[in-house]
């Protein structure tokens, strides 16, 4: 048995650790709050009415994830937002959400939107996918 590994020392590979570990605490006793994940598309009717491009109604084929959360009572200058490729942090003093994400996102682009009516965060992400400049070209 050899250690490829140049610090001998380690236990693992940094590839072997999941994005967003360094989030979880399992100790945090916030709950939870209601979320949803909807997918967009962009659509023309060259789509609807021709089936011209390749897109079907699948979650392969959307540009961007909407999270919506539910936050009842929160201030929008309580929200604490931290998005990662793979990995959506949001705390509040009552809530906390670590959501891993379906598929990996353009972090440094997306935008937010508190709906303080509704009490709902709406988190707007672009998807960012290998081969989507093949596919949807």
């Amino acid at each position: 048995f050899q250690v490829k590994s140049e610090n001998r020392k380690t236990i693992w590979n940094t590839e072997e650790v999941p994005e967003g570990s360094e989030f979880d605490d399992t100790w945090d006793p916030r709950e939870q709050p209601e979320y949803q994940v909807l997918f967009k598309q962009c659509v023309g009717t060259e789509d609807v009415f021709f089936g011209m491009s390749r897109k079907d109604p699948s979650t392969a084929c959307c540009e961007e994830m909407v999270i919506k959360i539910k936050l009842p009572e929160t201030n929008y200058s309580d929200i604490a937002l931290d998005i990662q490729d793979k990995v959506l942090d949001l705390r509040t003093p009552k809530k906390k959400l670590l959501l891993h994400l379906l598929y990996d996102v353009d972090s440094k682009n997306g935008k937010a939107c508190f709906l303080s009516e509704e009490e709902t965060l709406e988190v707007t992400l672009r998807v960012s996918r290998k081969f989507d400049f093949i596919n949807f070209a």
